[in-house]
């Protein structure tokens, strides 16, 4: 069975109507945030416009609105040159996924009985996400979670994927290196296939402040294993892993 995977850019649209963009090229990703002008033109160009029709057409609605046509268009034009020189103009993009409404659930507390089967999935889980996030670049746990996601497995229901990603949170806890959100999020999507489960694994963005996130999804678009005292939603999702896809 073979995945390719040949996106390079993964967009968030935020809520401010600005778009966060995230580059796998190399190493763990770079991130790219846009406001909401540079946004509508970046917008067209994942659609597969052209670009400088796209800046004309921009241009237009803008001056419609009243800006100023030379100053859009230098503006414009400064855009355009900061995104070839990040090379982004060049790479592939994926569309942006679709930021339905998400509903958070708080992750179990520390004390709940976790089966052992769970707890040796978590385990195993967690060393190979920890080992292809710190030895090989993200795109390659990407094309890890896409073919996860690939096997005959049944979606969890939220009540056992939040146990899931408590046997995760359990063995990380024991780690003496550091494990965030992008191992943890990776390492449940593992650890659900491990016991013939299937979740989603998302990586995405917010603004105000900037920053990104990565977790996992289950029915209806509920979140799960968040803690409340450190999370700040919404994050938009620019990329999603869900079973049976490969987008």
């Amino acid at each position: 069975m073979r995945v390719t995977t040949t996106h390079q850019l993964y967009t968030a649209r935020l809520p401010n109507g600005g778009a966060a963009v995230m580059d796998v090229r190399s190493g763990r990703g770079q991130w790219q945030h846009l406001n909401s002008t540079a946004a509508l033109l970046w917008n067209q160009v994942i659609e597969g416009a052209d670009l400088s029709k796209a800046a004309n057409r921009l241009t237009a609605t803008l001056a419609a609105q009243g800006a100023e046509e030379a100053v859009v268009r230098a503006d414009l034009a400064a855009l355009v040159s900061h995104l070839r020189a990040l090379g982004l103009l060049a790479a592939s993009p994926a569309p942006a996924p679709d930021p339905a409404p998400m509903h958070v659930r708080e992750v179990l507390p520390a004390h709940t009985r976790l089966s052992l089967p769970d707890r040796a999935a978590g385990l195993l889980a967690l060393a190979t996400a920890l080992f292809l996030l710190r030895c090989t670049p993200i795109r390659a746990a990407i094309a890890a979670a896409r073919l996860v996601a690939r096997l005959p497995l049944r979606p969890a229901a939220p009540e056992r994927a939040d146990q899931l990603f408590a046997a995760v949170r359990r063995v990380r806890s024991a780690w003496p290196g550091r494990a965030a959100c992008l191992e943890e999020s990776l390492a449940c999507s593992f650890a659900a296939a491990l016991r013939g489960r299937a979740v989603t694994w998302v990586i995405g963005a917010r603004t105000a402040p900037a920053g990104a996130h990565a977790w996992n999804e289950t029915h209806g678009n509920q979140v799960i294993g968040q803690d409340p005292e450190d999370r700040i939603w919404p994050y938009a999702p620019a990329l999603r892993v869900r079973h049976g896809r490969n987008k």
